[in-house]
């Protein structure tokens, strides 16, 4: 049990739930606890410029028309995840599902670290590819603490075992509540190669953690 002196409850891990659309109808990651370390009740990991999103109808997503996707890629499980952004570049790990059903994460105490779900597709495939992570855990900020600073036309990398690198552009990234999780705009596919940060986010409490996530959209626009 954290002590008194955490600043976040444990994170709850969710079911998966079938859905016309194939993935996941819902996914949501809760923060770990955080030791305060001087870090005041009200601050915490930087949030999108909508606390909430505007929008939460769960239809397919949006994507500006001036986009242009670039070709798909085949099968090949991704190596890394970096977003120079935000300094990210962490190794990826594989995650399913554990014996209740419920979606595995990345170990909590692995600060840098992240997770690509193997329910949806590989990075740069056509479809919708899911990449999760803690935005804290025990020790302090996590590998995705700073996802709710990125903006649209930022970068996101991923090196694939095939020795390709995916890239994806930011087009979107919103916040949503736990309770209004659009999962068929979240994970839908839009026929052609999608990417989807997520880690928790929103409002805080200490006996409830995080209201929501932070979820980033980006399509694939390049291959190097």
């Amino acid at each position: 049990m954290p002590s008194a002196d955490m600043r976040h409850g444990p994170m709850r891990l969710p079911r998966r739930r079938r859905a016309p659309w194939g993935v996941l109808a819902l996914m949501m990651l809760s923060g770990l606890a955080m030791m305060r370390n001087g870090v005041g009740e009200a601050e915490g990991p930087p949030q999108p410029a909508s606390a909430t999103a505007s929008d939460t109808r769960d239809h397919p997503p949006e994507v500006p028309a001036t986009f242009t996707a670039a070709e798909p890629l085949f099968f090949s499980p991704p190596q890394r995840v970096r977003i120079p952004a935000i300094q990210v570049d962490a190794p990826v790990t594989a995650v399913g599902l554990d014996a209740e059903g419920w979606v595995d994460a990345p170990p909590a105490e692995e600060n840098n670290m992240a997770g690509w779900f193997t329910g949806a597709v590989s990075p740069g495939e056509v479809g919708t590819a899911v990449v999760v992570g803690h935005v804290d855990n025990m020790t302090g900020p996590a590998v995705f603490y700073g996802l709710g600073a990125l903006k649209n036309g930022h970068l996101i990398e991923v090196p694939r075992t095939d020795g390709r690198t995916a890239v994806f552009e930011v087009y979107s990234v919103e916040v949503f509540s736990k309770e209004q999780f659009p999962g068929t705009r979240v994970y839908g596919s839009t026929g052609v190669p999608e990417l989807r940060v997520i880690t928790c986010g929103g409002a805080f409490t200490r006996d409830a953690g995080y209201s929501g996530n932070v979820v980033v959209f980006a399509r694939l626009t390049d291959v190097r």
